[in-house]
């Protein structure tokens, strides 16, 4: 049986108080599903570090990503 693998989720920030280290306003990041973090209305993203940390899901606006540019996006965190 195939496993269900959930399409890639961004995000922009548009905000970044208290994380102006990790967060760059306006950047576009890619979301790690975490079902537990987004019930406590946050989301783990994979910030400038290139690590995954959880963020409050206030500080990010949901963006639809051309095909082209996941990819990109993607390798780019790898």
């Amino acid at each position: 049986m195939k496993s269900k693998t959930r399409p890639a989720k961004y995000v922009v920030c548009v905000k970044n108080r208290g994380f102006v280290a990790s967060l760059e306003l306006r950047k576009v990041y890619r979301v790690v599903p975490d079902d537990a973090a987004e019930a406590r209305r946050l989301l783990r993203v994979i910030d400038e570090s290139g690590e995954d940390y959880l963020y409050p899901r206030a500080y990010f606006v949901s963006v639809d990503v051309p095909v082209a540019a996941a990819r990109a996006i993607s390798a780019a965190t790898r």
